[in-house]
């Protein structure tokens, strides 16, 4: 079967589930999404990758990836290879010196994998035609538009936004320090975007 490149167009809350989100793939060089619920944490793991932000402790996701390093294991591309009753499964596919190896894998892990890696994320033609069917319809009974054309990678602006624009440059330092200790880095990412805002002024 042939293989269709996909890559994150946006990451932002699911309007559909409450404590939730959705990253959505697009279809390189063509139009098709697939939106993907996930949980808080695997969101938090995919934006510090695509923000490139240094964790003060690796994450889990850091620490599979400083192993797999470590042991001289490379992984070579993400693969979405089917959707059963709304969920996708996935596969990891690593090298090394001596083998090549498909790892089952939840596919919010193996995005946050492929962002840390650099490697492309690949499905199948008949599961992006089977989710972009399934999304359509939803979209037409509830609204909920989760597909998104961008190409950069787009966040909902997060509770408090309001809070950040009041703070001076020297307050929003001091309260990135504090969340960056808490290790949250959803709001770190909030108060660094309003930061280089006030900067790029």
């Amino acid at each position: 079967m042939q293989k269709i490149e996909l890559e994150i167009v946006a990451l932002s809350h699911s309007m559909a589930q409450t404590h939730s989100y959705v990253v959505v793939l697009g279809e390189v060089n063509g139009l098709r999404r697939l939106p993907i619920i996930i949980g808080g944490a695997e969101a938090q793991a995919i934006a510090v990758a695509l923000e490139d932000m240094k964790p003060v402790r690796p994450l889990t996701h850091d620490l599979t990836k400083n192993l797999m390093n470590a042991f001289e294991i490379d992984l070579l591309e993400i693969l979405i290879n089917d959707l059963q009753e709304g969920i996708f499964y996935s596969k990891l596919v690593c090298s090394s010196q001596h083998d090549t190896v498909e790892i089952d894998s939840r596919t919010s892990d193996a995005i946050a994998m492929a962002v840390r890696f650099g490697c492309p994320i690949y499905t199948f033609e008949h599961i992006l035609e089977t989710a972009t069917s399934t999304t359509e319809e939803q979209s037409s009974k509830t609204k909920d538009k989760v597909a998104v054309k961008k190409k950069e990678p787009v966040k909902e602006k997060p509770a408090g936004s309001e809070e950040l624009r009041n703070m001076s440059l020297e307050e929003l330092q001091h309260h990135l320090n504090e969340v960056l200790e808490q290790e949250d880095y959803m709001r770190a990412i909030a108060i660094r975007d309003e930061i280089n805002r006030r900067k790029d002024k």
